[in-house]
């Protein structure tokens, strides 16, 4: 197996098969690229809708099948490219030794809302195997990558897999619009707010300025050095003893702030906005490294309707697809369904039920 650590770019497959990148070792994020059909953010059929790309790891009894994802150009944070053919899955192996996967990539209308195995056709690669095998971890604590997934266990407190070390939350809720940052492609505020007590002024987003000096030598940036103030002040967060980032991925449709969302535009939510998102991911994987959980916060009461009007439709089932596909993966992360939610009881068990 040869590795392609190329910080997220991933250049085509001269064999067809899928191209590997990261570090093929327990607890660690290991991504396949597959090249596929050309497509494109605003193409027709539509690559996150119409298209469903799902890949079965296995080891022994192991089993897990894992949504993918549509990737643009592959490098699409370094390029902010809108289309390309690369069709992207991300998966941590919770064991050492051999794994196999086997990809199943179908097309048809609406068949990345399904769970037919069936639904759709094949296309492309669908059917593509491989095997590969999986080091034991080599990094040390802080990073959860030496501790392995924070799991549920039926207990109070949340356990580390590989540890079974408790995990005590103690962490930032603020600022809730966290990923409203300049340096994040198609990131702006949609208007001036007046509300009392919220930041005032045009096209108000965060820069973090003073967190810049708290940038190391060998952290991630992203287009020729952008990134610095957030991965700076999520290192500063971190020296302090945090363990925990509470954020939303979206406030828009009457939220606070009304500068976060995933989509291509915050009028469209069936269309993602690829290198944002793949920016999104590069923060994400420090703060894995840093030992920073994810608290991903998904709407919030002043905006719980703005999907759907409330209900589990396809912009929601779509929404909960994409996080999950591109940051599922992340060591130690909590999908919490909303701040405040007005949502039915109903309503709150479908989306739990979607997610799981």
């Amino acid at each position: 197996l040869s590795l392609a650590l190329m910080a997220g770019c991933v250049h085509p497959s001269l064999t067809g098969r899928a191209v590997f990148s990261g570090e093929v070792r327990q607890w660690h994020a290991v991504t396949l690229t597959f090249d596929g059909p050309q497509s494109g953010e605003t193409a027709d059929p539509n690559p996150f809708l119409d298209y469903r790309l799902e890949v079965t790891f296995a080891k022994g009894a192991r089993r897990y099948v894992v949504p993918g994802y549509y990737a643009a150009d592959g490098c699409a944070a370094e390029s902010s490219e809108t289309a390309g053919n690369k069709w992207r899955v991300h998966f941590v192996p919770d064991g050492t030794g051999r794994w196999t996967y086997a990809a199943s990539f179908r097309t048809g209308t609406d068949v990345a809302l399904s769970s037919d195995p069936k639904a759709g056709g094949p296309i492309a690669f669908d059917g593509a195997t491989g095997a590969f095998t999986v080091l034991p971890t080599d990094r040390p604590a802080p990073d959860f990558r030496a501790k392995g997934m924070l799991r549920y266990v039926g207990k109070r407190y949340l356990q580390f897999a590989q540890t079974g070390e408790s995990f005590i939350k103690a962490g930032a809720d603020s600022p809730e619009n966290l990923l409203s940052f300049a340096d994040f492609d198609g990131t702006y505020d949609t208007e001036e707010l007046t509300r009392e007590g919220e930041a005032q002024g045009t096209k108000f987003i965060h820069r973090y300025g003073p967190h810049i000096r708290d940038w190391r030598p060998g952290d991630p940036t992203w287009k020729g050095g952008k990134g610095k103030g957030l991965i700076g002040a999520l290192n500063y967060l971190a020296s302090k003893g945090m363990n925990s980032v509470y954020f939303l991925t979206y406030n828009i449709d009457g939220g606070d702030g009304r500068d976060v969302w995933p989509w291509t535009d915050p009028k469209t939510k069936l269309r993602f906005d690829c290198s944002k998102l793949d920016q999104w991911e590069i923060v994400f994987s420090h703060m894995d490294r840093l030992g920073l959980q994810l608290h991903v916060v998904t709407q919030e009461t002043e905006n719980d309707q703005g999907i759907d009007g409330g209900e589990l439709g396809r912009e929601r089932r779509l929404y909960y697809r994409e996080l999950i596909a591109r940051f599922s993966h992340h060591l130690a992360l909590v999908w919490n369904l909303g701040e405040e939610n007005t949502n039915t009881d109903g309503q709150r068990k479908a989306f739990s039920q979607t997610i799981r």
